[in-house]
């Protein structure tokens, strides 16, 4: 979707007075995210689609699902990189084609802030970046060949959540970027 207002080239300028002087065009950004695993439970399900509906006035957001590998009840390591290798093999299947960054959420990744955050997304929008695509591991976390792929590893947390907990956690940092770069009443 594109909104077309008159172009004037404003140095120091963020997205959100840019937006609220109405002197740049805006395009929406594409948020893509890849999860391994399904949403069960309908807490975690209302949740997301909450958020959902929250982030329409400012980005379009994909949610793409991948089946979680099948493991015994005590797999063994071996079994857990074959689970793991299967799954970056769906993720990368499912942004084959897909423009855009990578991110893959990972507990090892770059800890940012709200604000930080905030600040980053802002950036690859005035980059002129259309589309980024987020990865949510499943329960055994991420690939290596996923984490590599990616052109930014980022952590939520050095505490480990359950992968559907995080899918609602992601949803609510990316709505609270937004609001921060809109300089709009909800972060603090």
């Amino acid at each position: 979707m594109i909104c077309k207002l008159p172009i004037f080239i404003i140095q120091n300028a963020s997205i959100g007075n840019i937006i609220r002087k109405n002197v740049q065009y805006i395009k929406f950004m594409i948020l893509r995210l890849i999860a391994v695993g399904k949403l069960r439970e309908r807490h975690w399900k209302e949740g997301v689609a909450d958020y959902l509906q929250r982030l329409k006035p400012y980005a379009k957001l994909e949610i793409l699902e991948v089946a979680e590998a099948k493991l015994p009840i005590r797999p063994s390591s071996n079994e857990e990189q074959k689970a793991k290798a299967e799954e970056a093999k769906a993720v990368l299947e499912k942004i084959n084609g897909c423009r855009g960054l990578i991110v893959a959420l990972d507990r090892q990744g770059r800890i940012m802030d709200s604000i930080e955050l905030a600040k980053w997304l802002e950036s690859q929008m005035l980059k002129d970046q259309k589309e980024i695509n987020w990865i949510i591991g499943g329960h055994l976390g991420l690939d290596s060949s996923i984490i590599q792929k990616a052109n930014l590893s980022l952590s939520f947390s050095n505490l480990t959540f359950p992968h559907q907990m995080m899918r609602l956690i992601f949803l609510e940092q990316i709505y609270r970027s937004f609001r921060i770069i809109h300089n709009e009443p909800y972060h603090r």
